[in-house]
């Protein structure tokens, strides 16, 4: 029976209660995100699953995706696409042990097409996978207490902590709040466990909440839109906390945790025929002991849940929010429902938002080598077989690995007596190579894009390498090679690469075609602006020959490329997301 959507009278009263988005509807109805997946897993008529259970999916980490290269082909031949789905894994703060690593190694050789990906916002991807496998893929994570709950869909995603080891105890405590963090902003429904585990329906969840659902924070509708949270530990902005819906800044002093800076409304995603939007970067707007961390979440989340566009999927985001109801507006009200008042903003430093490659020591003695994992993509090439050697790593470390926000993985917590064994193997697999590579190329990272995500109107993971094989020449001739420069590109304007604050920019608009943009701050802390708009790539070379050549002879002591690009006038600094598209 359909469920009528209403909004709680405390709520935006400006939202119609009869207009609401179909989404809101189908979340609404969805028996708290149910559907009909079960059904749709078993019908073997298809390799896709209904469009409505697809939407539900994505609350569970699953997207379904096709084959792009063969779809027309397909197409000619009267055949449904060549469909398959990606799972995406919840890992808070990136941190996997060696026995997760092998189990996701052996999913992905058996259900993910010999591969492996690792995120931008520190999780695995499993691509590939067809729809009779996705239970065995599931129940398979469930053996190393993994899960893939939240991943996607209008919820909290994975929860993100800056993964520096060489502030351990801080980084130590913080991971641990970002866990709890995680577990706190979960999803209750117990729709995954029967659907993915075949597990028999609790009674007692019915009705548990006096509204009927069984979400005590989430209701019937969920989120507005996804709602991204991020920990980060100054001086480094791995995570990109400005991209954040609320990004949490650890004060740290004296080596302890005091508390955090809030910054919200964070949010890099936009489209290209729709100038209403924009990317944003998060506002600080105030510190609070680390004791009112879990209230001050729940504010936040509730201020975003009560007051987000329901009717209007492109402007659900936090920011839109933000920017429509006022800052100020918006701290008060959550600083109400918190119950306290949010202090002044404590100062703190960023230096970058780039990961330190190659062999560390932690304040406690121990190890960590964090390698370069091109776009994140684990597999198997010729001369570098990468996932053999990453298995051959997780059957001798005694520690664990930590994805980093950049596509990188950390080997960490190694002992000193250890280390010659892992050397020994990274040699023999090719796994060190990032001692040969340029700053730009260090610095980069790209979206999944063609051929998997239906989104992407570009090439990005399989193009970016070429590209910048292409601009590294460039920098040779201009005596950069190994300066550090920030390079993003995604297939899309989405921004599931962080584009919008790098460097250096492309986002794709059709095969071949892409928007360049310059300016981003080299820790993350200032938006890009468009330079060149659905050009080729010798436009882009050319343009980048110019720009990159004025910065060699002209830049000052210390000055990053995004600030002389923009003090060189290529490109005007944005200020506020609101005129990114001025």
């Amino acid at each position: 029976m359909d469920v009528k959507v209403e909004v709680d009278r405390s709520r935006d009263r400006s939202q119609p209660l009869d207009k609401l988005g179909p989404d809101e509807t189908l979340k609404a109805n969805s028996d708290q995100l149910r559907g009909t997946i079960a059904k749709s897993l078993a019908d073997p008529i298809t390799l896709s699953v209904d469009p409505s259970d697809n939407k539900l999916m994505k609350f569970h980490g699953i997207y379904q995706q096709d084959d792009r290269d063969i779809r027309d082909e397909r197409r000619r031949q009267k055949l449904e696409p060549a469909f398959f789905f990606m799972a995406r894994v919840r890992l808070p703060g990136g941190v996997c042990s060696p026995s997760q690593w092998l189990k996701l190694d052996e999913l992905g050789r058996a259900y993910g097409g010999d591969t492996v990906r690792l995120t931008t916002r520190q999780t695995f991807q499993l691509h590939h996978v067809l729809k009779h496998n996705l239970r065995p893929a599931l129940q398979g994570l469930r053996e190393v207490l993994l899960d893939t709950k939240a991943a996607c869909g209008d919820d909290t995603r994975g929860v993100m902590a800056t993964v520096n080891p060489l502030v351990s105890k801080a980084h130590a405590e913080v991971y641990a709040l970002a866990k709890q963090a995680s577990e706190h902003a979960l999803h209750r429904t117990g729709a995954y466990r029967e659907i993915w585990y075949e597990e028999e329906r609790d009674p007692s969840t019915i009705k548990k909440v006096p509204d009927g659902s069984e979400e005590p924070f989430y209701g019937r509708t969920y989120m507005p839109r996804k709602f991204k949270i991020g920990f980060a530990i100054p001086p480094s902005n791995d995570i990109d906390v400005y991209s954040q819906d609320l990004g949490l800044i650890a004060i740290v002093e004296r080596g302890k945790l005091k508390g955090f800076n809030v910054a919200i409304g964070g949010g890099l995603g936009r489209t290209d025929q729709a100038p209403k939007t924009y990317p944003r970067l998060a506002s600080v707007i105030g510190y609070i002991d680390a004791a009112k961390l879990f209230p001050t979440i729940d504010a936040v989340m509730s201020v975003q849940r009560d007051y987000g566009d329901r009717v209007d999927r492109l402007h659900a985001r936090f920011k839109y929010t933000i920017d429509d109801k006022g800052l100020d507006w918006i701290k008060a009200e959550i600083e109400r429902r918190a119950g306290f008042d949010l202090a002044p903003a404590k100062p703190y430093t960023f230096t970058s938002n780039g990961d330190p490659l190659g062999w560390l020591k932690g304040e406690n003695g121990r190890l960590h080598c964090t390698l370069f994992i091109q776009n994140g993509r684990v597999i198997n090439q010729p001369g570098r077989p990468l996932m053999d050697g990453l298995r051959e790593v997780a059957r001798i470390h005694k520690g664990h690995f930590r994805l980093t926000p950049n596509q990188n993985l950390i080997i960490a917590d190694i002992a000193p007596e250890d280390r010659p064994a892992i050397e020994a193997v990274m040699k023999q697999y090719g796994l060190d190579e990032f001692e040969t590579r340029s700053g730009l190329r260090l610095n980069s990272m790209a979206c999944v894009a063609l051929p998997t995500c239906a989104l992407a109107m570009a090439e990005s993971e399989r193009y970016l390498p070429d590209l910048v094989t292409k601009i590294e020449t460039l920098l040779g001739a201009h005596g950069l090679k190994d300066e550090p420069i920030t390079i993003r590109m995604t297939g899309c304007p989405n921004g599931c690469a962080r584009p919008y604050i790098a460097e250096i920019a492309l986002t794709g608009r059709a095969p071949g075609k892409y928007n360049l943009y310059l300016g981003g701050g080299f820790h993350g802390q200032r938006l890009n602006k468009m330079y060149l708009e659905n050009v080729g790539e010798s436009a882009i070379l050319e343009a980048l020959d110019k720009v990159l050549g004025h910065f060699a002879r002209e830049r000052t002591e210390g000055e990053h490329f995004g600030d002389f690009a923009i003090r060189a006038g290529y490109v005007a600094e944005v200020k506020e997301g609101r005129y990114f598209n001025d």
